[in-house]
């Protein structure tokens, strides 16, 4: 399981990395563009900040277990961010994606979800879109004033966080920043390569750095700037989501390699003790056979 694991990690963690600065440049010029355009009178639903009266909650988990704490991360931060709207007296709703999230929901009947949402074995465009449309209906129709993604970022295949990143509404600042303000936009990737080395797994490390470029603050718009936000608001919460999913899947795949190697070097632990064990008990058994053999030997001499 292990090795499985390590195979398939390999491909979630390089969709990862090449997603990233599509999504990371996406963002930050939809960002710079709305920024831009605040001092005009234009109405773009999805950039409409509104007072928040309910919140949209979409918890991302993994499809099966034997991958550690993994899931059980995600479920107390999506548990904890829910105590904190209950706290704050906002409303909130569910929108969970994955079985062991759906298996945890429909056991809380005191949590209100809006869909259960069943996880895939990779994540694509379409699955992704899936979700978007729900987001979408949910915050134009203002049933909810914004939509939070509670999801595991990948940050290294021996480590994984937990993080709630702000979907909706799109906020004029010029980066995506979780609820106490820090930011989860990925600054510098490490790119693992997975090799082996006499027999065995080992990771090479390769540091990536982004480069980014600053978007003028003279841009000019060819086209109704309502126009290009429209156009490019579909795309920005189909990549976000879509980012969101790879990142849990390879985060998950990396728990699942980790804990398969555990259990491997506890089993192999075990196997040793009991191996001590078991020659103990054959060596004491063997020197008390032969202590009564040299004991009955002496006796039968002393009778002679």
């Amino acid at each position: 399981m292990k090795l499985v694991a390590a195979a398939k990690v390999r491909r979630a963690q390089e969709a990862v990395i090449n997603g990233r600065p599509f999504s990371e440049t996406l963002v930050e010029m939809l960002y710079s563009i709305n920024e831009q355009l605040q001092s005009e009178d234009i109405d773009v639903p999805l950039t409409n900040v509104r007072p928040v009266k309910k919140v949209a909650v979409v918890v991302i988990t993994g499809d099966r277990g034997l991958c550690g704490g993994f899931n059980n991360l995600i479920i107390k931060k999506a548990e904890a961010r829910i105590a904190e709207l209950k706290s704050l007296g906002l409303d909130y709703t569910v929108i969970s994606v994955g079985k062991k999230g759906n298996l945890y929901f429909k056991r809380r009947d005191n949590v209100p979800v809006d869909r259960f949402i069943e996880g895939w074995s990779f994540p694509t465009v379409k699955e992704a879109q899936a979700i978007a449309d729900d987001v979408f209906s949910l915050f134009v129709s203002e049933e909810v004033d914004k939509v939070e993604l509670v999801y595991s970022k990948f940050v290294s295949l021996v480590k994984s966080d937990p993080v709630i990143q702000t979907l909706l509404p799109l906020s004029p600042k010029g980066v995506v920043r979780d609820v106490n303000g820090n930011c989860v936009d990925a600054m510098e990737d490490e790119f693992f390569r997975l090799t082996t080395k006499e027999g065995k797994l080992i990771v090479e490390r390769d540091s990536v750095r982004a480069k980014r470029e600053e978007f003028s603050p003279l841009m000019q718009f060819e086209q109704d700037p309502v126009q290009i936000l429209d156009a490019m608001m579909p795309l920005y919460l189909n990549s976000q989501i879509l980012r969101a999913l790879q990142e849990s899947l390879a985060s998950e795949l990396a728990a699942r390699m980790n804990a398969m190697s555990n259990a491997t070097d506890k089993a192999v632990e075990l196997k040793k003790n009991l191996s001590i064990a078991y020659n103990r008990e054959r060596q004491a058994k063997i020197t008390g056979e032969l202590l009564e053999i040299v004991a009955g030997a002496e006796a039968l001499r002393q009778l002679d």
